[in-house]
């Protein structure tokens, strides 16, 4: 299976290629804006290093949040266009399970991100298994969580609010990935069933914004 994803959730524009679980080619552009003028391009630039065209892909795979709620809107209208365009599936990974499979760490793993304003994006797995759905938790609570699910053996924090929760699991590894692995990111959406509908963007909160003066 040769899938193609599109990551633009969080600090960077990426794109991998992957086939059969072997990556054909992969780059993480670093950018906090820009991400609309740069993915289309980059996903031409990745296909054309990998050595196929968009027709020879059989799946698009898409991050779908947490992150910033511009990019993660970038990133999904260009990945479900092209795979409508294209008659293929186009499957969904949150960032925080991207994050979390990009440490290749094994056990319990916890993805974090900061979401500022005194919380945490959080969601915790065991041996690839979630143990509980994604969340925005203040750092009080994402720490009194961490301790309930804990029970024991290696521990990895992995992501921008890693430091935020430092020292709440003992002998933790911590990985500060500001962002996830393409290639893990392509690698967990082949290995998800065909999906029933279109991916949708998760939001785990509403936009900071204030209304303009009247």
């Amino acid at each position: 299976m040769r899938v193609l994803s599109v990551d633009t959730c969080l600090a960077a524009s990426s794109v991998a290629v992957i086939e059969d679980g072997r990556v054909l080619a992969a780059r993480s552009e670093p950018m906090t804006r820009g991400h609309q003028e740069r993915i289309a391009p980059l996903a031409k630039e990745i296909a054309a290093e990998a050595g196929i065209a968009f027709a020879d892909l059989d799946r698009i795979a898409v991050t779908v949040g947490p992150g910033s709620f511009t990019g993660l809107r970038v990133g999904l209208s260009f990945a479900k266009g092209l795979a409508q365009a294209l008659g293929i599936p186009c499957v969904g990974i949150n960032s925080l399970e991207a994050l979390a499979a990009s440490s290749g760490a094994s056990g319990f793993v916890a993805a974090a991100l900061d979401a500022k304003m005194g919380q945490v994006y959080l969601q915790v797995f065991d041996g690839g298994t979630a143990l509980m759905a994604p969340d925005a938790l203040d750092i009080g609570s994402a720490t009194a969580r961490l301790a309930e699910l804990y029970s024991g053996g290696p521990a990895t924090l992995v992501g921008t609010g890693a430091t935020l929760l430092d020292g709440v699991l003992p002998d933790a590894a911590r990985l500060d990935l500001a962002v996830a692995d393409p290639a893990a990111i392509a690698r967990l959406a082949a290995a998800r069933p065909a999906p029933t509908h279109s991916p949708r963007p998760l939001y785990l909160r509403a936009p900071y914004a204030t209304m303009p003066a009247a």
